[in-house]
Parts: structure tokens; C-alpha cells; sequence
């Protein structure tokens, strides 16, 4: 386990700006439907594997504190340049941190959210620690966003192609101690179910519309952690593949912007 777990936080090295800057932000929905849940305004939220803090501002004006949890020490140091930015808001910080060795009270956090990362995590112990952090009645949400993005049928086959692309020559040129290793996101409802710590639990799924130009939409799919691996392993045969691809997206956008949609799951248990 310590193998992967060290895996998982070092595919994420070296491309925090390009994540940060295209990946979309999450949408309001996630911050109104669990605060609904809560049924008052938080006083403590964490986000697990906040990465560089998309998912952690959305709270700045909802929870009267919130702490980012981020091993990854390229995109936590991200998430510090955006804090500073901002003009270093006082209710939010980040720290380096495991899901399953929080540093944090027991029964101390009222909302624990996990955004496109709960499946880099191993579930079971996660969720025992994520219990014993939360108070009663606190609720844990891992929300992922389908990739991807919907928009055009040949864009998206031509996505989906890169990514696949990319994840074989990952196979091909990593040594098996190398290797990140997911844990199946359509199993997450079923892992919060299993453990045995929640008294509910459900999965939302709901959408949201972002604006995007070409470079953007190019730049979501290149911020993926499996074509990033490839590059960093040497793969440099992608890069013809990524050419068509980003030719073939700039070709679709036509010099104007589009509404492109996102489409999330947010599976949720409730202490």
C-alpha cells in the first residue's frame, strides 16, 4: 500500500498550473445541496485531496472555516499562490495531509469533501478516519466530473482516443512498482454503504455549464493525471496525437468561445 499510496501523490507532480487553470471549478450546486443536508451554515469544512483549491474556494463565503488537505506539495504549493491572491483569506488554509491520518480533532468538522480524488484513496480506511473526524450528523461528499466534457461527438471521440492512447503507453513503458493504481468510482456509493458508518447515504448527479474556448478544452484533456504520466515516461510518439487532437478541437470551436457542460456525481453519506 505504501507503494501506491506514493505512486497516486507523485502523478500529480508537474503540471499544477496547466490543472489549475483549465480544469472547470465546481459548481455552486455542490456547496448549496450539502449545506441543505447540513441544515445550517458549517462551521468547519475539509476538502481531501484538495489539489490546488478549486474545490476549497467555493466555500470562502459558506463555512466559517475552511482547510484544504492536499500530499501532493506541487499542487498544494498552487493552491498557497491562489490563497495569496486572494489576499490570503483568513478562513482558509491548506496543509499537507493523508486521508487516512487527518491531524485533526475527533468530531471537529461538520462537512468533508473529497473532489475528483476519492478514488486515489483507499476507501475503507479513508472512510474510518473521515468517520472519526466528523461530527454527528456531518456529512462526507467525493464528487467527480464525468470526462468528457460534452460537446461534439468527433471531439469527444477524438478525447477519448488521447486518453486511451496515453493510459496503454503507461502500461507499456512504467515498471509495475511505478504504477498509480484507482479505485473503481462507480463503487464509491457502495464503499460509504459498506463501511458500516453512515446512517445515509445517495448519489446526485447534476450538471453545470461553463464556458470554454479551444485552448481550454484542449488544455482539460491534457491535464489528464494518465497522459501526463505517459509524457513524463517518455512517450513522445503522443505528441502527434496530441497535435490532431488540439487541431481538431480548435477546428470545432472556430474562434468562438462555447458553453460547454460538465456533468458530476456526487456520492454522499451522512454520519
Amino acid at each position: 500500500m505504501k507503494d501506491i499510496r506514493t505512486n497516486n501523490i507523485e502523478r500529480f507532480l508537474g503540471y499544477s498550473q496547466l490543472y489549475d487553470q483549465n480544469r472547470p471549478i465546481p459548481p455552486d450546486d455542490i456547496v448549496k445541496i450539502l449545506t441543505r443536508y447540513f441544515g445550517q451554515r458549517p462551521k468547519r469544512v475539509v476538502d481531501v485531496g484538495c489539489g490546488t483549491g478549486l474545490s476549497s474556494f467555493i466555500w470562502l463565503q459558506q463555512a466559517d472555516e475552511i482547510i484544504g488537505v492536499e500530499p501532493n506539495d506541487d499542487m498544494r504549493e498552487a493552491a498557497i499562490s491562489q490563497w495569496r491572491a486572494q489576499q490570503e483569506p483568513k478562513n482558509l488554509r491548506f496543509m499537507k495531509g493523508l486521508s487516512d491520518h487527518l491531524e485533526l480533532e475527533s468530531e471537529s468538522v461538520d462537512i468533508l469533501t473529497c473532489s475528483q480524488s476519492f478514488h486515489w484513496m483507499d476507501p475503507q480506511p479513508t472512510l474510518r478516519e473521515f468517520a472519526r473526524v466528523l461530527c454527528n450528523g456531518g456529512i462526507f461528499a467525493a464528487y467527480d466530473c464525468d470526462w468528457p466534457p460534452t460537446f461534439t461527438k468527433e471531439v469527444e471521440e477524438s478525447y477519448q482516443s488521447l486518453i486511451s492512447l496515453a493510459e496503454s503507453r503507461v502500461a507499456e513503458l512504467a515498471q509495475a512498482d511505478q504504477l498509480a493504481f484507482k479505485w473503481n468510482k462507480e463503487k464509491h456509493l457502495q464503499q460509504i454503504r459498506d463501511s458500516g458508518l453512515f446512517l445515509f447515504s445517495k448519489e446526485i448527479v447534476f450538471h453545470h455549464w461553463e464556458r470554454c474556448d479551444a485552448f481550454r478544452y484542449a488544455n482539460i484533456a491534457l491535464s489528464q493525471g494518465g497522459l501526463q504520466t505517459a509524457l513524463k515516461l517518455g512517450a513522445n510518439d503522443l505528441q502527434d496525437a496530441i497535435n490532431e487532437f488540439q487541431s481538431q478541437v480548435h477546428q470545432a470551436f472556430a474562434g468562438q468561445s462555447q458553453d460547454i457542460l460538465f456533468s458530476y456525481r456526487m456520492r454522499l453519506g451522512i454520519k
